[in-house]
């Protein structure tokens, strides 16, 4: 019964309108019902999120089989594929200022994607100069009247990280130095006086700031021996706020997430004929592909199947994506 679909030939591109189409042509041919493009999208975000904790859950457990020592070689490949898979959503971006000493965690609306799981929080040791823009020639000119950034060591191709917006970071490159108080950089975006920049080498050395609770860092700050600094840093975090320490860790740009995002929400689009059934239409602006292996088709399937069937109080629907669930565990 659920060779139906397992033999479909999927292509990444086009994974979310096959598993749409095997969706729908398995309630057609059961006389299951039938679910509207919204829900479908409603449906196959939250299918996708529960594949996408899958692979952490299965990646930890191999990794608590590897420390016990319970697990043998055939399971490397396991681990392996989880890796894999995880390593497509993992970032590395530069966290905005809040506030003083205050960064904003990753999210949609700062680093472009929110995060599912903060790996390491980074912070540049050294920043080879730093500043705020006096001057605007072209928008892709640096001007301070006070900078020296040859004498400061400035050479192409640094990072210069700005802050063009509150609470964003712009990563430019350097191009090239024609004077003392200006640099010239990769991109026409420096408008405007006033814009803080700070400089590093792309081979500054970074350290790994540690996560530490409320309780534990006013422990560290009560005593010049345990307080955080540049060489051994750390960190609080409240909600979508990070607290660095020490607290003179300010410069635009100094602070590096990097984290794993969670996948973008998949949305199937269309275009409607007069009387007729929506048809796809993958070049609307807000088109979006499942993020997944196309392996999962038939997960996505499978758990979509069993979303509708709850939707529309069909039980056997439900019984049927838990039929294939349970099939597909069984041949891995």
């Amino acid at each position: 019964m659920t060779s139906f679909f397992l033999l479909i030939f999927v292509k990444k591109k086009a994974m979310i309108n096959a598993v749409r189409n095997t969706v729908l042509a398995i309630l057609n041919k059961n006389n299951y019902g039938y679910i509207s493009p919204s829900d479908f999208n409603l449906f196959a975000k939250q299918a996708q999120l529960d594949i996408f904790d899958e692979y952490f859950i299965g990646y930890n457990t191999q990794v608590n089989q590897e420390n016990g020592r319970v697990s043998g070689t055939g399971y490397a490949d396991i681990k392996k594929g989880y890796e894999e898979v995880i390593d497509t959503f993992s970032l590395t971006n530069s966290l905005g200022n809040f506030n003083s000493n205050l960064y904003y965690a990753p999210s949609a609306s700062t680093t472009g994607s929110d995060y599912y799981l903060i790996n390491k929080v980074l912070i540049y040791k050294t920043i080879t100069s730093s500043g705020a823009t006096t001057q605007v020639n072209g928008g892709n000119f640096l001007i301070n009247a006070n900078a020296t950034f040859q004498s400061d060591g400035v050479s192409v191709g640094d990072t210069v990280s700005v802050s063009l917006t509150p609470g964003i970071v712009s990563n430019l490159t350097v191009v090239a130095i024609p004077a003392e108080n200006q640099i010239q950089i990769n991109s026409s975006v420096l408008i405007t006086t006033g814009i803080d920049y700070a400089i590093y080498k792309s081979s500054n050395l970074v350290n790994e700031a540690e996560q530490v609770n409320h309780s534990k860092i006013t422990m560290l700050n009560k005593s010049l021996l345990t307080a955080p600094n540049i060489t051994f840093p750390s960190y609080t975090q409240e909600g979508d706020l990070l607290t660095l320490y020490p607290n003179n860790i300010v410069s635009v740009g100094r602070v590096v997430s990097q984290y794993i995002r969670y996948p973008q929400d998949p949305k199937w689009t269309y275009v409607s004929l007069t009387g007729g059934q929506p048809i796809f239409d993958q070049s609307q602006s807000d088109y979006q592909d499942f993020e997944l292996p196309p392996d999962d088709v038939n997960n996505l399937v499978s758990r979509i199947l069993q979303y509708a069937g709850m939707s529309i109080r069909e039980i056997a629907a439900v019984q049927f994506g838990q039929s294939i669930e349970q099939q597909e565990n069984q041949e891995q």
